[in-house]
């Protein structure tokens, strides 16, 4: 699979999700360097959304999630990067973001290998959304064209509700 990131088509390495399949479990950084494991939030509805903090289009992507996790029950909102820990602290408090989770794949780079997000060559995730059911059902992929655009939002909601 290929996306556009810097006016260039990039491969994305790793396993490319379909709606129906089983969603990989995977570990993350949290932002205390504690590890998050996505197993932990088994029986609720995860909603993933792959940026990077550091860009207006994810800055913007991040808020709009964390304006609509209040409204999405039973479900746990996170959002997953390779920006380190103490930088999505950071950025979370000057932003005020406080129903999304932010994690990190720095370290080991599993989300990225297990979601196919990885842009290869740049060792950068490609902006994706996931949204799984409570029985770990992917329910929504969307793996967006080209990396400096938004995803669908309306879509991507309306996978959850």
């Amino acid at each position: 699979m290929k996306v556009v990131f810097k006016g260039q088509p990039i491969t994305l390495k790793g396993t490319h999700l379909k709606v129906g399949d089983k969603a990989p479990s995977f570990t993350a950084v949290a932002n205390n360097l504690d590890t998050f494991e996505s197993r932990s939030v088994t029986g609720k509805k995860l909603f993933v959304s792959v940026p990077s903090i550091d860009t207006s289009v994810c800055d913007m992507e991040v808020r709009r999630f964390n304006q609509e996790a209040a409204s999405l029950k039973d479900t746990t909102v996170i959002t997953i990067s390779m920006d380190l820990p103490f930088a999505q602290a950071r950025w979370c408090g000057a932003a005020g973001i406080d129903k999304v989770m932010t994690v990190s794949d720095y370290r080991d780079r599993e989300f990225a290998e297990k979601y196919g997000v990885e842009l290869s060559g740049y060792g950068l995730l490609a902006r994706a959304i996931f949204a799984v059911d409570e029985n770990d059902i992917v329910t929504y992929v969307e793996y967006v064209a080209d990396v400096s655009t938004h995803p669908d939002y309306e879509k991507a909601l309306a996978a959850v509700r």
